[in-house]
């Protein structure tokens, strides 16, 4: 190997450790102290003094941590793995104990960051709990491994009984129920992530009249995460399901009861403004997926008359 190449291997490694800058949205705009952008900005700090300095022993973690069972942003806490299903060759469905009958205190589509060790060094990354806001002694995740990711080989490594570390929550998405009236949710691969706890706040709330379409896209329909949960919500008067497969082309490889409820290609235009004319009202939307598929979201729901304010981008 040259040394213009060990170079290039070199910047991508520390470039793989750099924390993630978060999304303006996941600043929930009520003067946290500290804010998700103060632990940031740390973070930042001290990837640059190590990167420096060329000494990536100064990633090697040495962040507060506690076995507390309450959450709070700034400290990372210990949660015992319980169960790990794998539920295709890249993503896995992830139980965490909580202890007793306690619950996590997440509000639907609120999010927490969890603290990896690859090699000594030390990297983050955001996920949302798919658990409902009132699971009792446990929440879980939805976690999607990359190739090349550092993250994702320390999530591979898990097994039940493993302790991860956990710090939030974070996101400035807080749902009340009956606030909308109407909700259209599109969602990408693991980006369902954060409809999951908000839908199922809905449909557990007899109340709670609010309308839903849920578009879920992927790629084949073999790779449709937690399809036993959307078959039932999709049985609620007020929730419709939609699927987009961008590598699929036959309906007839498809269950009946997905043949008319799933169209092939990407999701576009069309769709959406199809989709926005169903609604019986102007919906509030919500995204999540890709940065790539959450810009292009936002362009086709402008383009349909939705405000920027009828938008939230997770």
């Amino acid at each position: 190997m040259g040394e213009k190449e060990e170079e290039e291997d070199a910047e991508e490694a520390w470039l793989q450790l750099r924390p993630v800058e978060p999304l303006p949205s996941q600043c929930c705009g009520s003067g946290c102290s500290p804010c998700v952008f103060d632990l940031y900005l740390r973070d930042l700090a001290r990837w640059e003094a190590a990167r420096a300095s060329k000494n990536k022993s100064l990633l090697s973690g040495q962040q507060s941590q506690s076995c507390s069972s309450q959450l709070n942003p700034e400290t990372f806490l210990a949660f015992r793995i319980s169960a790990m299903d794998k539920l295709t060759k890249d993503t896995y469905h992830v139980r965490f104990a909580l202890p007793g009958s306690s619950r996590l205190g997440l509000q639907p589509g609120q999010h927490l960051v969890l603290r990896g060790m690859v090699d000594g060094l030390e990297v983050q990354r955001a996920y949302t709990p798919i658990s409902p806001a009132n699971a009792e002694g446990y929440f879980e995740v939805l976690i999607k491994c990359y190739q090349s990711g550092l993250m994702s080989r320390y999530v591979e490594s898990w097994r039940a009984g493993d302790t991860a570390f956990w710090r939030g929550p974070f996101g400035g998405f807080f749902y009340k129920p009956n606030k909308y009236g109407e909700l259209l949710m599109l969602a990408a691969g693991t980006g369902l992530a954060p409809m999951v706890p908000i839908l199922q706040s809905i449909t557990d709330n007899a109340e709670d009249e609010t309308f839903v379409t849920l578009v879920c896209c992927f790629k084949t329909f073999d790779g449709i995460y937690l399809k036993t949960f959307l078959q039932e919500q999709a049985r609620f008067w007020n929730v419709r399901t939609f699927f987009v497969l961008s590598q699929e082309n036959s309906p007839e490889q498809l269950p009946w009861s997905y043949r008319e409820k799933t169209r092939f290609g990407r999701l576009g235009q069309d769709l959406i403004e199809e989709l926005v004319g169903r609604c019986r009202k102007k919906p509030f939307a919500l995204v999540c997926g890709s940065p790539e598929f959450t810009k292009d979201m936002a362009k086709c729901l402008q383009r349909t008359g939705l405000a920027e304010d009828s938008c939230f981008l997770f």
